[in-house]
């Protein structure tokens, strides 16, 4: 069996990170961040993380710099660039402690900014893992946010449901054909943005781990 643990992490600056990093046996690691409204104790980053590192990859979960200025609130547009940097400053972190492979990832907004990171600079991780990719506004379908997408020359995973206002899976299959590296998109039905329901709080987690290890190859 993984020996398995779970410590605060929180490291100041002009990227600081903070969350809780799941450590796990392997090599291999993910950094995972949550979604406009929320935090990094958000039950489906608890769930992921818990799961991710029984399979044994070490996973943090960690809260945006925007949310460790702001307990609650959205972001604003001028947020992104020091988020990404904490980000960034969070697998430069684990490199130095994890030989194996690097992945980043997030729910919604969370999500985005680690996209837009990996497409500017792609030797910082891996593979992305992206949920609930937030497509475009509700409502306001012209308003595509794919500008960066044929620069992410990683392979993306990503989960979205079926009734998610911020984009329709024919919206994504239509906007993950400008990635240029291997892209896949699992469709959770009945889903809304949340992604996590009663009627799949407990299946939803594992597979998207399940998912991800298949796609990525990761034992």
């Amino acid at each position: 069996m993984a020996h398995l643990t779970e410590e605060f992490v929180n490291l100041e600056g002009d990227a600081p990170v903070r969350g809780f990093l799941h450590r796990a046996d392997g090599p291999d690691f993910l950094v995972l961040t949550h979604g406009a409204g929320g935090n990094c104790k958000a039950p489906l980053l608890i769930a992921l993380a818990e799961r991710f590192a029984a399979t044994g990859l070490t996973t943090l979960r960690c809260d945006l710099p925007y949310r460790q200025r702001r307990p609650a609130g959205p972001p604003s547009p001028s947020d992104a660039k020091q988020d990404q940097a904490g980000l960034r400053r969070a697998v430069t972190l684990l490199r130095e402690k994890f030989s194996g492979q690097a992945f980043l990832g997030g729910v919604s907004y969370g999500g985005r900014q680690a996209s837009m990171l990996l497409a500017a600079e792609p030797s910082l991780a891996d593979g992305l893992l992206l949920m609930s990719y937030p497509l475009h506004p509700p409502g306001r379908p012209a308003q595509l946010r794919t500008a960066h997408l044929p620069n992410l020359q990683r392979p993306t995973l990503l989960v979205s449901g079926t009734r998610d206002a911020f984009g329709s899976i024919t919206e994504l299959e239509a906007a993950i054909k400008l990635i240029p590296a291997r892209p896949k998109l699992i469709a959770i039905e009945s889903a809304g943005h949340g992604l996590l329901q009663k009627a799949n709080r407990q299946e939803l987690p594992d597979r998207v781990v399940r998912e991800f290890q298949s796609f990525f190859s990761v034992d």
